[in-house]
């Protein structure tokens, strides 16, 4: 177990927030201890916006990672922080290119496809814009498709692509693709054209601290 201790190291999240879930499956490949906090973004108009949650990220966004006094925000710093933090075992690779193309994959996911149909998005849609579920639904499946179709070009397109993103060893890359598979599974989307990231995500979901890290296996999950 890593030198961290978990009264030392807070997870602010809630279960089925794809950036939770990016940070979960750092923390728990590294095996490093924590304690979660939910924060559940539905109940009581969402107590992401709650002063005294905003005290900590003024945001009103999860995760946030307390550690060491230091108060983290947005999912990919807190990554970068782990790696930097406590650096074995590698979520980045050693070579700068390798480094590079992991970065580019997880950013493909955390800023230009989740970004677009994460909740409070799909809540403006269907709040101030008005539009229906039927429209909802069309707009998650189009930015679902357009980012998960080009991600499965990269890893097919690359010889650095092996049982995971790059590689045999999970990287930040990973943490970031396979709650993405979980949203586009949850919202019924088509996977008939992802080969790659179907086989990555099985070979993902055979790893038990991944499973550990999973969406139904969170204290504050609601089934």
């Amino acid at each position: 177990m890593n030198e961290s201790s978990a009264s030392n190291i807070t997870l602010y999240g809630y279960w089925r927030s794809s950036a939770s879930y990016r940070v979960r499956m750092a923390l728990n490949l590294k095996g490093i201890d924590y304690q979660q906090q939910p924060v559940h973004l539905v109940r009581d108009g969402g107590q992401q916006h709650a002063p005294a949650y905003r005290a900590i990220n003024p945001q009103g966004q999860v995760p946030t990672l307390l550690h060491d006094g230091h108060q983290l925000i947005q999912s990919m710093a807190i990554l970068e922080y782990l790696e930097e933090r406590f650096p074995a075992p590698p979520l980045l690779p050693n070579q700068p290119a390798g480094r590079a193309r992991v970065r580019a994959l997880a950013n493909v996911i955390a800023c230009d496809t989740h970004p677009l149909n994460n909740l409070r998005v799909l809540k403006y849609l269907t709040g101030p814009m008005q539009q229906d579920e039927a429209v909802k639904q069309s707009w998650y499946r189009h930015w679902m498709a357009n980012g998960m179709d080009a991600f499965e070009q990269l890893l097919q397109s690359s010889d650095h692509t092996g049982q995971f993103c790059h590689g045999d060893q999970p990287t930040i890359a990973d943490c970031c693709l396979l709650p993405q598979v979980y949203n586009a599974r949850r919202f019924d989307c088509d996977e008939s054209g992802w080969p790659e990231i179907t086989r990555i995500a099985e070979n993902l979901l055979a790893i038990s601290e991944i499973q550990h890290a999973a969406p139904e296996n969170q204290p504050d999950a609601q089934h």
